[in-house]
């Protein structure tokens, strides 16, 4: 098991690409604290995870809030003495909307989860990896948006994009005391898109243009092995890398 005796928080867990991953880090033996907003599903995941090698801890909370971030970091160190990994999942899409139709309310929520949130938690989760004597790692997932922004809104693509930077930058300051990796994943099978409901019409219709070529979409559980890999031992020569997931869909 790669992750015994290991803390990890995983953000957006309650459903997801966040659900696989806290369910398979538990399986392979880390205690996992699970944030999302809804509780009931946290709960849920945690009795799932009831016979596993490891377990999961519910967190439920906004990561929009600082209090939040912070929070669910200082019950990672209350419950394990000590946080080893930090997963940034939780993510919100923007309805496709083009920047020549977006709100100031759609781009601040937007940024809020997206960049905000991982923001909040990284800042916090440094200052508490940076007291170990063991490496601390950080994985963001962000998008293939964030590294070839044209099929998405402008308030999703520039949150991606920024992560992918903000990872690079931590990286690079924290060598050798902290790993930090980005994901990309392409189109995944998740409830997200579903989550839409006022998607705009010229965002949507540029976006259908350019899927002539499509990869069938991914699965989570594709995602959450990119994601555990970088976590793990494995890489631990790999940090500032963006690890595209997308089943050769930028390739086009």
């Amino acid at each position: 098991m790669r992750f015994e005796g290991k803390c990890v928080v995983v953000t957006g867990a309650s459903s997801g690409m966040g659900r696989v991953i806290a369910l398979d880090f538990a399986k392979e033996g880390a205690t996992v604290i699970a944030v999302a907003r809804r509780k009931e599903r946290l709960d849920e995941l945690a009795l799932q995870s009831a016979d596993f090698a490891g377990k999961i801890l519910p967190y439920p909370g906004d990561v929009s809030s600082e209090e939040v971030c912070n929070g669910m970091i200082d019950f990672a160190v209350e419950q394990c003495g000590a946080l080893d990994i930090l997963v940034n999942n939780a993510g919100i899409m923007d309805e496709f909307t083009p920047i020549g139709e977006m709100s100031n309310e759609l781009y601040e929520r937007v940024m809020a989860v997206n960049l905000n949130g991982p923001i909040y938690a990284m800042r916090k989760a440094v200052q508490v990896m940076l007291a170990k004597e063991t490496m601390g790692n950080i994985v963001n997932v962000a998008s293939i948006g964030g590294v070839r922004g044209c099929r998405a809104g402008a308030a999703y693509t520039a949150s991606k994009h920024a992560i992918v930077g903000v990872t690079k930058n931590t990286a690079y300051m924290y060598a050798g005391k902290i790993r930090c990796n980005v994901i990309c994943p392409g189109g995944v099978e998740t409830e997200v898109m579903n989550s839409q409901t006022n998607i705009s019409q010229l965002g949507m219709g540029r976006v259908m243009a350019g899927l002539a070529t499509a990869i069938p979409a991914g699965k989570p559980e594709d995602i959450s092995a990119a994601v555990l890999y970088a976590a793990s031992d494995d890489a631990k020569f790999l940090t500032g890398a963006e690890i595209v997931v997308d089943g050769g869909v930028s390739c086009n």
